[in-house]
């Protein structure tokens, strides 16, 4: 991809949820179409960077990864700055990551910005044979949350780009109808406004691999 590309809004969207529900995954293969197998926890925040079209606009996807600090119960609020979009993910063959959604949502009420768009996103959709959160009961959910909703399987990228691009579309219609306050739109940068500090490097933001 060319370095010098350009492109109307940088969207920061972050993946939160329980350890071991495929954040990494999703992230992986939504930037590069890549899965890993043998994936291991990392530790220290990472964001990957694509850039795609939603609605006739070029947009550049800044996605945030916990990176196992999820764990440790390390999630500050830095993480959560800035950020216009967030996929709650849980394992729809792992209860429990299910049960928890609930205090995640409060997690990111409490740190992100109030118009952020949210989607509770049920993955592993691979394990079907093996699931123990029926659809329609994450869906109801969702709806009565005010949350868009939808399953994948970063295994076989069903719906991985589908979510993605859902929720970018979700936040440009936002940003385009001006829902979002004024101190909202600053962190939704311009690529006019862009210079060298803007385009900050792509990868690791901290930490290095465990």
């Amino acid at each position: 991809m060319a370095t010098n590309e350009s492109y109307n809004f940088v969207f920061k969207v972050v993946l939160i949820g329980e350890s071991g529900v495929g954040k990494s995954n999703l992230l992986s293969r939504f930037t590069k179409n890549e899965f890993a197998h043998d994936s291991r926890t990392t530790i220290g925040v990472e964001f990957s960077t694509r850039t795609v079209q939603v609605d006739n606009f070029t947009i550049k996807a800044q996605i945030w990864d916990t990176a196992g600090l999820e764990r440790y119960r390390a999630i500050t609020s830095a993480y959560y700055r800035g950020a216009v979009g967030a996929l709650l993910v849980y394992d729809i063959s792992k209860h429990l990551t299910y049960e928890s959604v609930e205090r995640w949502l409060k997690e990111l009420f409490d740190h992100a910005d109030p118009h952020i768009v949210v989607m509770l996103v049920g993955n592993k959709r691979d394990l079907d044979t093996l699931r123990t959160v029926p659809t329609e009961e994450a869906k109801d959910f969702a709806e009565k949350k005010g949350l868009m909703f939808m399953e994948t399987s970063a295994l076989d990228s069903t719906n991985v780009e589908a979510a993605f691009n859902e929720v970018l579309s979700a936040i440009h219609k936002k940003v385009a109808s001006r829902e979002v306050t004024r101190g909202s739109i600053s962190a939704v940068t311009l690529s006019s406004q862009m210079g060298p500090v803007g385009e900050a490097q792509e990868g690791r933001s901290c930490c290095s691999r465990s």
